[in-house]
């Protein structure tokens, strides 16, 4: 089954029709074919798709970032490296799995993952509670840096969350101030650190992993300090579509937006139509772009690396 956005509406009877045609050349039994027909459905789908994702507003770029059928943090880690071991657990209350971390191999180097996963289904979403992370999702992404930069290996991290988990016993055991220390760890680190924002960035659950020397950002992915239902509700106390369209706009939350203020450093180009279309592709692109990013930073020593990753953050806004 394949999942439409809204805005894709066009493109899904184009694709139905070529799906439907598709059958019936199975099913014909008196040799009629529908080739012709459907090459010709192919090509208008494909300048359909293109058509649409030419000019995405703010709104329809949200929508593309939480795709359900978008790449998670798995699908890049098992594409990008071998010998992907897990570490999980917190050494402090327990495992949290909307945070995945490991070493693995990234062609001859050794890296460290940590990444937010949402999960595909109903039994894997529950699993990773949809990417929002508890404090121990935070401490453990604390003690794999330590592991890290212990082992002097770069570390990459993927953000992938709508913020982190806003629960009574979340806060109870410490969300800000786990929050708070994994975002300080990140900036303390002296080996480099790479972040890819590769959905949705919301919040303090998302900076706690992504205050790194190079922030990157796929194409359509977005990066925000509140979702845009969530301040359209703040500001007007409404859910309206057309409300939150409208603050999503302002609140510059693009890969476009946020390259020219300075809060990314490079946008990683997607594939017409999103990265979920074609999964292998971005993750190519997305490995290109870290290799050519840690051989950047391989020159600087732990000193110019922290230094170089405060500097960057204390310039952000400041040409405004």
């Amino acid at each position: 089954m394949v999942n439409y956005l809204s805005f894709e509406k066009p493109l899904s009877v184009i694709e139905g029709k070529i799906r439907e045609l598709n059958e019936l050349n199975l099913q014909d039994d008196k040799g009629k074919s529908y080739v012709e027909e459907i090459n010709k459905l192919e090509v208008k789908a494909q300048e359909t798709l293109e058509s649409l994702y030419k000019d995405l507003n703010t709104w329809e770029k949200t929508q593309v970032a939480r795709h359900p059928e978008r790449p998670h943090f798995l699908d890049y880690s098992d594409g990008l490296v071998r010998d992907f071991v897990q570490l999980s657990g917190d050494r402090v209350f327990g495992e949290d799995s909307a945070i995945i971390g490991g070493i693995g191999k990234l062609d001859n180097i050794s890296v460290m993952l940590i990444g937010h996963e949402k999960g595909y289904d109903t039994e894997t979403r529950i699993k990773h509670n949809f990417g929002m992370a508890h404090p121990e999702g935070y401490r453990k992404s604390i003690r794999l840096m330590n592991i890290a930069e212990r082992f002097n290996l770069p570390v990459i991290t993927f953000v992938d969350t709508p913020g982190a988990y806003p629960g009574i016993g979340a806060e109870e055991r410490g969300q800000s101030e786990a929050i708070a220390r994994s975002t300080d760890r990140t900036l303390s680190l002296g080996v480099p650190v790479i972040s890819i924002i590769i959905g949705e960035g919301g919040s303090g659950g998302a900076i706690a992993i992504a205050a790194a020397n190079k922030v990157l950002m796929l194409e359509h992915s977005i990066y925000t300090v509140a979702s845009p239902e969530a301040s359209a509700s703040i500001l007007w106390r409404s859910s309206d579509e057309s409300k939150v369209s409208a603050i999503a706009s302002e609140m510059k939350i693009t890969s476009d937006d946020l390259k020219k203020l300075g809060v990314i450093d490079q946008i990683i180009d997607e594939p017409i139509g999103g990265a979920h279309r074609e999964r292998t592709q971005i993750v190519t692109q997305t490995k290109i772009a870290i290799l050519d990013n840690l051989k950047d930073l391989s020159a600087l020593n732990s000193k110019e690396l922290i230094q170089q990753r405060r500097e960057k953050f204390l310039k952000i806004g400041r040409n405004i």
